[in-house]
């Protein structure tokens, strides 16, 4: 496999990974001191967002999506809300919202955000931080530039257990750590619908800054599955994944990666629903694999390959084997607990209210997001992408 090279430029990849501190919530919100906020796309994880904190006792008092069936469910959740189809026109007309929730597509993530600063509101931005290396960058500096809050949704970082995971690393219970395999397996791949859409849709505003061209509904219902505006499961499932990794092993981004996939079964799609990236870090390897169209060990895993011992990460939480490995062998460290959302969003409801920094900044986002943004970029060029230098993207 050949090497390619892109050309260096200065607006390219923060190489950081801060490793947060876990903020624990000191109480819930009472009724005199409630956040008011907005949710800005109001799709089916606008929504479940929407549900989380709304139970954790945050009112939503706008809610905005380009979709009319959309709004309509999220009024469903929160009946009092104020409709809108323009963010710009709910940002400048709903002074009463303390945070924004936007929950759009991987292309509208930096341009919301940016309205949502100049606004001069909080935001709970989801993942992946960015559509693009460069946006990483800008979006860094934006924030950094500002005096807002802003949690980017990957709620691992949040999860009690997973920093207890974190500290057996720290504490050398694995040894030295020479290959890590994260992995995302579900059996839900499919064609892409493109029967026509219930309902009205404003197009026009769902493309925003992206190619201009006829409405194809099945790029509405699944927009993550084409190039103009997400970066597929390598940045959807990728920055979880590749987060954990950096964030155990210490690391920044990658140094290099190469990347191969292709559609096995969700025809339609322009991003694949098998693949495989390899990405290269100082004295580390990480295979990860993603497969839609299988279910054994069903869902996301981690493994960590130490020369003292194994952890397994997954939807149930850890599990500990020492060397040498066997079948019969149990686990020296266990812990059953899944990742609780409703942590991540407390963390950001309180440090709304205390100013300090949540779990997971935006410099915590963009690194997460780097190796799955250069996996890419590998793939599709067919070409090994190499980072020089930390902050310099090459090729």
């Amino acid at each position: 496999m050949s090497e390619t090279r892109i050309p260096a430029t200065r607006r390219t990849l923060l190489k950081t990974v801060a490793a947060a501190p876990l903020f624990i919530p000191s109480s819930a919100f009472g009724a005199n001191d409630r956040i008011n906020y907005a949710c800005i796309a109001t799709g089916g994880r606008g929504r479940y967002l929407m549900g989380k904190f709304k139970a954790l006792g945050a009112e939503c008092t706008a809610i905005c999506d380009v979709y009319e069936p959309n709004l309509d469910k999220a009024a469903e959740i929160a009946p009092g809300a104020k409709r809108y189809l323009d963010y710009g026109e709910l940002l400048a007309g709903h002074k009463d919202v303390d945070a924004v929730v936007l929950a759009g597509p991987d292309h509208h993530h930096w341009p919301m955000l940016k309205a949502a600063l100049k606004a001069r509101k909080d935001a709970y931005a989801e993942k992946p931080l960015s559509y693009t290396l460069e946006q990483s960058q800008e979006m860094v500096a934006g924030v950094k530039g500002s005096k807002q809050i802003v949690q980017v949704g990957m709620q691992r970082r949040s999860a009690p257990a997973i920093h207890k995971a974190k500290k057996l690393v720290d504490d050398g219970v694995l040894g030295r750590i020479t290959v890590v395999k994260p992995q995302w397996h579900w059996n839900v791949a499919a064609p892409l619908d493109n029967s026509p859409l219930p309902g009205k849709l404003d197009w026009k505003r769902f493309l925003g800054t992206a190619r201009q061209r006829p409405l194809e509904p099945m790029r509405f219902r699944r927009w993550r599955y084409f190039f103009d505006y997400a970066g597929g499961n390598m940045t959807d499932q990728g920055t979880h994944l590749m987060d954990v990794v950096q964030w155990f092993t210490n690391n920044g981004a990658p140094r290099s990666a190469v990347a191969q996939g292709y559609v096995a079964k969700m025809t339609g799609s322009e991003h694949p629903d098998v693949f495989s990236a390899v990405f290269e870090y100082p004295g580390l390897i990480v295979n990860w694999t993603l497969d839609y169209a299988n279910s054994y060990h069903n869902g996301w895993s981690i493994t960590f390959l130490g020369d003292k011992g194994t952890m397994i990460l997954d939807e149930e939480g850890y599990r500990v084997y020492a060397e040498p490995w066997k079948a019969s062998n149990a686990p020296i460290f266990e812990e059953k607990a899944p990742v609780p959302m409703e942590a991540h969003i407390q963390n950001f409801l309180d440090c709304i209210k205390s100013r300090q920094q949540p779990n997971c900044t935006v410099e915590i986002a963009a690194a997460a997001v780097a190796g799955p943004h250069l996996a890419n970029l590998a793939m599709f060029q067919g070409k090994k992408v190499r980072l020089e230098n930390g902050m310099q993207v090459s090729g």
